[in-house]
């Protein structure tokens, strides 16, 4: 009898020290858990056999962090996830899933969950051979909402995830470049769908990835949409335009999306209660920088920094033997497909402090304070 009164104690007090230790946990201001593609991977594609890496110089030459290391971000420097991370008074960037490092309390940051050729569809990428579409990020966030309650507690962990947090999705794009547009498969796929039916899968499957985060507590939530397709270096490569034109089919098909993706984000914050949804215009905020690159400092908006082929370096991705600008500072694109820092830089102040037209309808600041 004595033997087990006293195991009980012993286990009264394990439980006692381990809620006292819960209580003592204090989670920071702001936390941003990122979903994506590779305009926001922060490195998960380095932990997967996959063709789409940017963990190979000249890849994060200007990434102060990492000392000009590439680091599996799909540009320069920092991402726009890092930058709005950094402008919103986190204390560190949100670390990937996938790295081992990516536990216990450093979790309380947030966490990265995008992935380079990642998109809405679970089809999209699959050129790629791996990838992490948007489902299985929202996933990987389940197995984090889980370690949260353990950390914190589970009142903890709800308060936080709902007040604290902020959830960002930037998907969509590869969805048209790797899926619907992509020469050796968009014949099969256009044969068989129209631009509406594609369009109509994309926001439905979206939406249900969207309310499946909102189930996990997520409530402050930023969207953004797809930008100019048609403006990027690949596609203005491979379709041979002038330097002042864009490619017009892959950015009516962007802005078809987008007109339904505005209208979906509508529907959510009338029907999820507590939730806002904030739209993030990420087309007119590229093509603001593309049309006035000049007034932005920058001395192109069609020529890749970093790659090779056609008249915009824009068919081979950026790698060691690519050709590399002089000044990667006066670049809106650093590769085919991605920004430069610069260019991040700018539409991050945007969505953070911008007005109506480019973040809508509060911007970052704004619901971070809600």
């Amino acid at each position: 009898m004595a033997r087990l009164i006293s195991v009980l104690l012993f286990l009264f007090m394990l439980q006692l020290c381990s809620m006292t230790v819960l209580s003592l946990i204090e989670a920071p201001d702001s936390a941003s858990f990122v979903f994506g593609d590779s305009l926001v991977d922060a490195g998960n594609n380095n932990y997967l056999q996959t063709l789409s890496k940017a963990d190979i110089p000249p890849n994060g030459i200007d990434f102060t962090a990492s000392g000009g290391q590439p680091t599996g971000r799909f540009t320069n420097g920092r991402t726009i996830a890092d930058i709005v991370g950094e402008q919103l008074g986190q204390p560190s960037f949100a670390l990937p899933f996938l790295a081992p490092n990516t536990t216990g309390t450093a979790i309380l940051n947030g966490v990265n969950y995008a992935s380079g050729g990642g998109g809405i569809l679970n089809g999209t990428g699959q050129i790629f051979i791996n990838r992490i579409g948007m489902e299985v990020q929202v996933d990987f966030f389940n197995t984090t909402r889980k370690q949260l309650d353990e950390i914190l507690g589970e009142s903890k962990a709800k308060e936080f995830l709902m007040k604290k947090s902020i959830f960002s999705v930037t998907i969509g794009s590869n969805d048209f470049l790797n899926n619907y547009l992509f020469p050796l498969i968009s014949a099969t796929v256009r044969l068989n769908q129209s631009p509406e039916s594609f369009i109509d899968e994309m926001i439905n499957t979206l939406k249900t990835q969207l309310t499946r985060l909102y189930t996990l507590d997520a409530r402050k939530f930023v969207v953004g949409n797809v930008g100019p397709l048609g403006c990027i270096p690949y596609q203005k490569s491979i379709n041979r335009v002038s330097p002042n034109e864009c490619v017009t089919l892959a950015n009516q098909l962007a802005m078809q999306y987008n007109t339904q993706l505005r209208t979906m984000l509508a529907d959510l914050n009338k029907n999820l209660p507590g939730a806002r949804f904030l739209l993030a215009n990420v087309y007119d905020l590229v093509l603001e920088l593309i049309t006035n690159y000049n007034s932005y400092g920058f001395s192109t908006a069609s020529v890749a920094c970093c790659g090779n082929g056609g008249q915009y370096a824009g068919i081979i991705p950026c790698g060691p033997t690519s050709s590399m600008c002089d000044d990667r500072s006066a670049h809106v694109f650093w590769d085919p497909y991605h920004p430069s820092e610069a260019a991040n830089l700018v539409i991050a102040k945007y969505l953070v402090n911008g007005s109506t037209k480019y973040i809508s309808p509060i911007n970052l600041l704004q619901l971070k304070a809600l």
